[in-house]
């Protein structure tokens, strides 16, 4: 399996989350991002956080509240945080968080890795950041021939069954999805992401691994500070 089809898992992982939890982690980070603009057309990173969003299923309500919370001149604030860490089995781990209070996040987040087997650790370094989309209906070659027709910088290319995964620098995020849409009207693209992607993944097979990795999980999902938790982490399967 390819790192996409990882990814894809992940996703569904966090869309399974509680709404409570899925509701409170939009509407602090669409607060956060619509104080540098409240109009998506021109603030980008809020059109992506949008949209991703709805795909979340995310009430409009929700979406619009925090856009006026924002506009409101509120003084809440909040600190993005990353944070890496070994887990069970020396798999890695990338944590991002979005807090009003760093010391109680890092207590949370550091008390769930060392319960778990884990401990922090630089890793970093051994993850790609990379902009990524996934889309059917297209051949690798249709796509390669649109990218030279269209000038458009990218990466690499991924097949996986009926999928295809386009891979480029983040600051060409906005270029790549600008291309694509060009393909053909409502193009729905499976993965619209920016991600920490490992270089290389490591399989759990022992009983205790995987338990441990499945606890940290749990543990790392109720914290609400924890907006996006990336890793190279695969359980054996059976």
């Amino acid at each position: 399996m390819g790192r996409a089809h990882e990814v894809r898992k992940e996703a569904m992982q966090k869309t399974s989350l509680k709404k409570s939890r899925l509701y409170s982690k939009y509407g602090k980070e669409i607060y956060m991002v619509a104080k540098g603009g409240y109009d998506p057309e021109s603030n980008l990173t809020l059109k992506r956080l949008i949209e991703k969003a709805r795909k979340d299923q995310v009430p409009s309500d929700i979406i619009a509240r925090a856009i006026e919370k924002a506009k409101g001149g509120s003084e809440e604030h909040y600190q993005e945080m990353r944070y890496e860490f070994y887990g069970p089995a020396n798999t890695m781990f990338i944590i991002e968080c979005l807090t009003d209070n760093p010391a109680r996040t890092i207590a949370l987040v550091r008390n769930a890795f060392t319960k778990t087997g884990g401990k922090m650790g630089a890793v970093l370094h051994l993850f790609e950041h990379l902009a990524m989309f996934t889309l059917k209906d297209f051949s690798i070659d249709e796509l390669l021939e649109h990218f030279i027709l269209t000038d458009t910088n990218f990466k690499d290319l991924e097949e996986e069954d009926d999928l295809i995964t386009v891979y480029g620098e983040v600051n060409d995020y906005n270029i790549i999805k600008t291309s694509l849409l060009e393909l053909k009207d409502d193009l729905e693209l499976e993965i619209d992401e920016i991600a920490w992607l490992p270089f290389n993944y490591q399989t759990l097979t022992k009983e205790d691994d995987i338990n441990n990795y499945q606890k940290l999980r749990e543990m790392l999902d109720d914290i609400e500070d924890v907006a996006n938790v990336y890793h190279n982490a695969i359980i054996a399967e059976k």
